[in-house]
């Protein structure tokens, strides 16, 4: 009821203000019914100039003068960059041949494979030491970056270690930690 009291006078302000706005528009209102039935449908024409009508044109040339927001080229790198994107490579390199390992394994009893931990064991004695080193490298850093910058994560998650530079030192920390442990694990 007060709200019906307030548009009613709010309405009579601006007939006795501006007589002719009011009466423009109650010309250019569109009836409850007409926007029902769809006959009052609003259209906005894309703003052209002389030298362009195609409005896929228009659009195109718009985006060429659009501000670019910055983008990791402006920046300096840094180890938390580095660290997260191999933090996920290290993933994909650890559980993709897990999932290919694991697929075969299931399927060799079907093929007549021997993958069985003897028979793996006996074929990976039989390569060469620097074969040997090279495989184990291979697999032990991916697994000990992973490893450690996992736990690195986990204590983040604790709330600690997450000024600007605890997470650049932790960072190059969990690099050397797993350099050596992986070269520890590949000379077993």
């Amino acid at each position: 009821m007060i709200s019906q009291k307030v548009a009613q006078q709010s309405l009579r302000r601006l007939a006795v203000q501006q007589p002719y706005a009011m009466r423009w528009s109650l010309m250019n209102a569109a009836s409850p019914a007409a926007v029902a039935i769809g006959r009052n449908v609003q259209t906005r024409f894309a703003a052209t100039d002389a030298k362009t009508t195609d409005p896929t044109k228009l659009l195109a040339e718009q985006r060429l003068r659009r501000p670019v927001a910055p983008h990791l080229s402006i920046y300096r790198p840094q180890i938390t960059w580095y660290g997260s994107a191999a933090h996920r490579v290290t993933g994909l390199l650890l559980s993709g041949p897990l999932y290919l390992f694991a697929t075969a394994y299931l399927a060799a009893p079907l093929f007549g494979w021997h993958l069985e931990s003897a028979s793996l064991a006996a074929a990976f004695a039989g390569l060469s030491v620097a074969a040997q080193v090279g495989l184990k490298s291979f697999f032990a850093f991916p697994f000990t970056y992973h490893c450690l910058n996992g736990l690195r994560h986990l204590t983040w998650d604790l709330g600690r270690g997450i000024t600007n530079k605890q997470v650049a030192q932790s960072g190059w920390l969990v690099v050397g930690v797993s350099a050596v442990t992986a070269l520890f694990l590949a000379f077993l």
